[in-house]
């Protein structure tokens, strides 16, 4: 599993897709620093990142396929919401005491840092990929790349989906 972006990783000289077998689950997270100078109410907040990534890679059980930042997004291809939602609440895990820190630093600095997480549940053949010319990238990174058909989008979400 890979959490955080490539050195300038070589591209792969080929179309290729991605491939995931059965349903999994997709999960962006991200943070807006709402007053910069206020260090105290979200530096906390980024330092725990890195501890559940590192927890999540050792641990391939908890569920987490891959992911990769973007800017102040994390997105993140879990093997289902289940896994997700597991992670989430477990009490031997980094998250819920990240969690808990983050609500009491967020009542004592209000407004200071944001935060939001999407989750998209995504079935067999309801998803299309295309990676040209690109290194290992999104889905390509947490699934497996293969040689993509010349085709449109359509034509593969059509024949992946049918």
């Amino acid at each position: 599993m890979t959490t955080s972006p490539l050195p300038r990783a070589p591209r792969l000289p080929a179309r290729l897709t991605a491939e995931i077998e059965g349903p999994f689950a997709v999960f962006l997270i991200g943070a807006r620093i709402n007053q910069p100078w206020n260090v105290p109410a979200w530096l906390p907040v980024f330092r725990a990142m890195p501890r559940m990534l590192r927890e999540l890679a050792a641990h391939p059980e908890l569920g987490l396929l891959g992911g990769q930042f973007h800017g102040s997004t994390l997105i993140q291809y879990w093997r289902s919401a289940d896994h997700l939602h597991a992670y989430a609440h477990a009490r031997s895990n980094e998250h819920l005491p990240a969690w808990h820190a983050f609500n009491q630093a967020a009542r004592q600095h209000p407004g200071a840092v944001g935060i939001w997480h999407e989750t998209y549940l995504v079935q067999p053949g309801a998803y299309e990929t295309m990676y040209v010319d690109m290194p290992a990238f999104g889905l390509g990174r947490a699934g497996t790349l293969t040689p993509a058909r010349r085709e449109s989008a359509q034509g593969r979400l059509a024949r992946t989906s049918g």
